[in-house]
């Protein structure tokens, strides 16, 4: 038998959108633009927020060692997930600046169906690598929204900038700035 099919259909299906979410969020992204009504308010209040999720990736970026190492520090000391929090304020943000409430609950959508399958299945991949440790970790600091206390464990790891050029996490900020400059264009031709 095929060990992918003895994976529960919840494993699989995570497996699968952990390799279309770049792909999904690029065809979001598009939509958002189409049906965007951005303005100057919406396009400050947005870019404050995905500013943050801008930040947030890059901070977490120099902090993981991808299945090398488990990360607790920086914003690993605070939740399991600071990529995808940040690409979740990234999201909201713009959201905000597209100016219309209805793509709100696109976004809800598209996020929780594509982000919550992938980090179950990369927290049984991490269960797997790390297993005691992992499970330490897991029991302190919360999947998603982050506590307000650091995890401290192990030793703090400083940002190292390698680790941002080596993931290629300022695609993140290209990307940001070509979104924003075409919701500003819109912005401009609508009014």
């Amino acid at each position: 038998m095929n060990i992918v099919e003895d994976r529960p259909i919840t494993q699989r299906l995570g497996s699968q959108l952990q390799r279309w979410r770049v792909p999904l969020g690029f065809l979001c992204g598009a939509i958002f633009i189409a049906l965007a009504r951005p303005l100057p308010w919406t396009l400050a209040a947005g870019g404050i927020v995905a500013s943050l999720g801008l930040i947030t990736r890059a901070w977490a970026s120099g902090h993981i060692r991808k299945n090398a190492a488990l990360a607790t520090s920086g914003p690993y000391a605070y939740t399991r997930n600071p990529l995808y929090l940040g690409s979740f304020l990234l999201g909201l943000g713009f959201t905000i600046a597209a100016g219309r409430a209805s793509l709100g609950a696109l976004f809800v959508i598209f996020f929780l169906g594509i982000y919550l399958p992938v980090m179950r299945v990369e927290e049984a991949t991490m269960r797997r690598l790390f297993g005691s440790e992992y499970e330490a970790y897991a029991r302190a600091v919360p999947l998603f929204f982050p506590r307000p206390t650091v995890y401290s464990r192990k030793r703090a790891q400083n940002f190292d900038a390698r680790l941002y050029l080596r993931y290629r996490e300022y695609r993140a900020a290209f990307g940001f700035i070509i979104a924003w400059l075409a919701l500003a264009l819109k912005a401009m031709l609508i009014r």
